[in-house]
């Protein structure tokens, strides 16, 4: 009886906790609705010739025409090569460098030198794009700034980074990488330190050093972290987003910084052409959407592993 009376006693908490637990998760939930979902409906547009100051039931219907379009416009698929450009290029550098940097700050030992590399590394991430960008320009200034000082010490003429197109995807790479790398390497420090100490003491004595602990012992110990956000980032490889290309390019580079937002933004906004502007964001969502279950079903075929 006293059992069946303790058991009854732990359901209701449970349950009570649940019920805390879900209230508390409700506003994200609706923020996630009111921001994320409900403008779907906006997609609408893409099928319409939209006209500012009428009603819904008031616009042209066109059906694909703009689609047909977009897959005639140049622009837009030069467009689309800078960003699946640039997105390549970030995810082997930005992804990579992460988990070594994360790797790297396990294996100190003096913890207060550990924490300061943490939280310098953490820092640039809160900086804004603004700011980054004109740090940017300031140290690939011909007139005075670092980059050019250090190629002229060593015999070399003066470069115009920011004035020559092969540049520009190295150089958001590389701010990228600057900005972000210390960020996101905190979810890859958290699956190190979660892995069993033990398997590194079983490690050495069976004479692994510090090497093989890493090779055979840390990293298979956060593939699934690294598995899924793997994932993730392909899913998100042409939202490579437009700040950096905005800020970071001019008119002199525009054929290389010129992304699929960034071009989306333009032809919506500056242009007035609000249903083109929407085909291009739909487009892009959808490419998005088959990019990460594509990657999933490859993941979880050949390593079971995957995001759901």
């Amino acid at each position: 009886m006293l059992e069946k009376k303790s058991l009854k006693t732990g359901n209701i908490k449970n349950q009570s906790t649940q019920i805390v637990l879900s209230a508390m998760a409700l506003p994200f939930l609706i923020l996630v609705l009111v921001f994320n979902y409900i403008p779907i409906w906006g997609w609408i547009t893409a099928f319409q010739s939209y006209r500012l100051g009428h009603s819904f039931l008031d616009q042209e219907w066109v059906g694909l025409k703009w689609f047909i379009e977009l897959s005639k416009d140049q622009r837009f698929f030069n467009a689309l090569i800078n960003t699946l450009g640039m997105s390549f290029m970030q995810l082997v550098v930005n992804f990579t460098f992460p988990i070594i940097f994360a790797i790297l700050l396990n294996e100190l030992r003096f913890l207060p030198f550990k924490k300061i590399v943490q939280t310098v590394s953490y820092l640039p991430h809160f900086v804004s794009w603004v700011v980054v960008a004109g740090m940017v320009y300031m140290m690939t200034s011909t007139d005075g700034g670092l980059l050019n000082n250090i190629l002229v010490l060593l015999g070399f003429e003066p470069v115009q980074f920011m004035a020559n197109p092969d540049y520009f995807w190295f150089i958001v790479t590389i701010s990228d990488l600057w900005k972000e790398m210390g960020w996101n390497a905190i979810i890859f420090l958290a699956a190190i330190t979660s892995i069993d100490p033990q398997i590194y003491e079983a490690a050495k004595v069976d004479g692994a050093g510090k090497f093989r602990q890493i090779v055979h012992v840390t990293l298979p110990g956060i593939s699934h972290v690294i598995v899924v956000l793997l994932i993730l980032s392909i899913g998100n490889i042409i939202s490579i987003g437009f700040e950096k290309q905005f800020l970071l390019g001019n008119s002199i580079v525009l054929e290389r910084s010129e992304v699929i937002d960034l071009y989306a933004l333009g032809a919506g906004i500056n242009q007035g052409r609000f249903s083109y502007g929407t085909a291009i964001g739909m487009f892009k969502s959808l490419v998005s959407l088959i990019l990460l279950f594509s990657a999933n079903n490859i993941f979880k075929k050949s390593t079971d592993q995957s995001v759901f």
